[in-house]
């Protein structure tokens, strides 16, 4: 497996705001207050599947609907207006119905829980489990309307990418993620594994495992955290930028 020493240079060099871009994260450094952000990243992450750019030009889309204060806006407007706002909408998948889904869902918790974190607190206070946690605010999210395009079923052994790329950027903060909430700590979270971070893990050898699932985000996030108990996604954005950004190579990890 790759010594800490490795991982610690590659995060010195590369976790920073300017390889942000191409990524949806950006999005979210263009709002000053933790009550906006994590409700523009719950959006962007959700969205997070698919063609870069076209994730980056439908995210900013809708946030352009939502103008500079989505709090606010998502309290004062309705279903309704909401569906009338959104109408024509299609990305992949994704239907107008289900981005109506989504923001009337996240109207719904701010109305009866003040804020996001807040739901998810609810369900990690009860005994420290991060994995526990993150299938009930799923769940939670997916009980006031169908967003299975942009919410797939927790009780499934998918593993949850985009859920626990938005869990990394509210959670920790460094020069890439926000950490827009305080209330959890990021020695729970898990990896948000996508293909490009198990082509790397595989790579660097912390798993063995084949299945880009749970259980191998699981399996990573503990080969992380022997290295990095307090922040076991820590290297998470730095070594994914090897698969996403146009000037960077995983082959440039090889040599490593």
């Amino acid at each position: 497996m790759i010594k800490k020493e490795c991982l610690e240079n590659i995060y010195r060099k590369y976790n920073k705001f300017e390889y942000i871009s191409p990524d949806p994260l950006q999005f979210v450094h263009l709002y000053k207050t933790g009550a906006d952000m994590e409700i523009v990243a719950l959006i962007a992450a959700s969205f997070a599947y698919g063609n870069v750019k076209q994730i980056i030009k439908t995210v900013d889309k809708i946030l352009s609907v939502l103008g500079p204060r989505p709090k606010q806006f998502l309290e004062q407007t309705t279903r309704k207006e909401l569906e009338e706002l959104f109408k024509g909408f299609k990305y992949r998948f994704t239907t107008e119905q289900e981005l109506v889904n989504l923001l009337c869902a996240i109207k719904e918790v701010l109305k009866q829980y003040g804020s996001l974190e807040n739901l998810f607190w609810q369900y990690y206070k009860q005994d420290k489990n991060h994995l526990a946690a993150q299938r009930a605010f799923a769940a939670k999210l997916r009980s006031y309307g169908k967003i299975d395009t942009l919410m797939p079923d927790p009780q499934k052994n998918s593993a949850l990418k985009r859920l626990n790329l938005y869990l990394r950027w509210c959670i920790r903060k460094d020069d890439v993620d926000v950490g827009c909430w305080t209330k959890i700590p990021a020695s729970g979270l898990i990896v948000p594994l996508d293909v490009h971070m198990h082509r790397v893990a595989r790579m660097l050898g912390l798993t063995k495992r084949n299945q880009a699932d749970m259980k191998t985000a699981v399996d990573i996030s503990k080969s992380f955290a022997s290295l990095c108990p307090e922040d076991p996604v820590k290297y998470d954005f730095c070594l994914t930028r090897f698969g996403i950004r146009d000037d960077m190579s995983e082959k440039d990890l090889e040599n490593i």
